[in-house]
């Protein structure tokens, strides 16, 4: 756990002046500094980025975080920038043509330039949505199958995997790891439970109405909870 963006600038300074530069060093140490959403740090990134392009200008990683730089900027403070965009994005085209994996990466990084406010609200619960989806059925298989100790440093999903199955491996969490693995049995049977706890509450005259069958949600938001906390700690 590198603790934050200082600790990643100073894990990435640290990279360089051990290995010596490398674009990938030179991108992470960027994205530490502009990341803060700081007219300073971003003014550190910026040279960040024109020092790695200086040595690796054809380096896609560098020019789409200057890029994602120049267009997060504002254009009446910061005219250079806005101006660089242009020239970023021919040359990013030049080296991910339309159709190829490279272009869609790109669009993945960018895909926010442009839309409004609210289009991005969505978009990004859209995606955070199928991400969460896709990330239980991988935890689900690996639980399965096993699961490998460990992950690229840059294969978020790798790390996300490993990052849920150590939250829930501990023996207290064996009925958090039955819910991910059975997930729609488990809200189907939340429900019926749910329903039959208020129907024999109401009908025995406890209560005139009753919300306590909800309580067998519980297990459920707490499995949900502890695999956004899986997430968080793999990112």
């Amino acid at each position: 756990d590198l603790g934050g963006y200082a600790q990643v600038r100073v894990a990435a300074g640290q990279g360089l002046a051990e290995t010596g530069p490398g674009p990938v060093l030179q991108r992470w140490l960027g994205l530490a500094h502009a990341a803060e959403d700081d007219d300073d740090h971003d003014a550190e990134a910026e040279a960040v980025y024109e020092e790695g392009l200086r040595n690796w200008p054809d380096d896609l990683g560098l020019l789409v975080s200057y890029l994602e730089l120049c267009l997060r900027s504002d254009s009446w403070e910061h005219p250079g920038r806005q101006r660089r965009s242009q020239a970023l994005k021919e040359r990013i085209a030049e080296l991910a043509p339309p159709g190829t994996p490279q272009a869609a990466q790109v669009e993945a990084a960018l895909g926010w330039a442009g839309r409004g406010y609210w289009e991005d609200a969505w978009a990004k619960a859209d995606r955070a949505r199928a991400e969460h989806a896709s990330l239980r059925a991988d935890v689900s298989r690996a639980e399965a199958h096993g699961a490998p100790a460990d992950a690229h440093p840059e294969d978020l999903r790798a790390a996300e995997v490993v990052a849920t199955l150590e939250v829930l491996s501990s023996r207290r969490h064996a009925p958090l790891r039955v819910v991910h693995r059975y997930r729609v049995v488990s809200y189907v049977a939340a429900f019926v439970l749910s329903f039959a706890t208020n129907k024999v509450l109401v009908g025995s005259g406890a209560v005139s109405f009753s919300l306590w069958g909800w309580l067998w949600y519980l297990p459920l938001l707490l499995a949900e909870l502890k695999l956004r906390e899986a997430r968080q700690l793999a990112r």
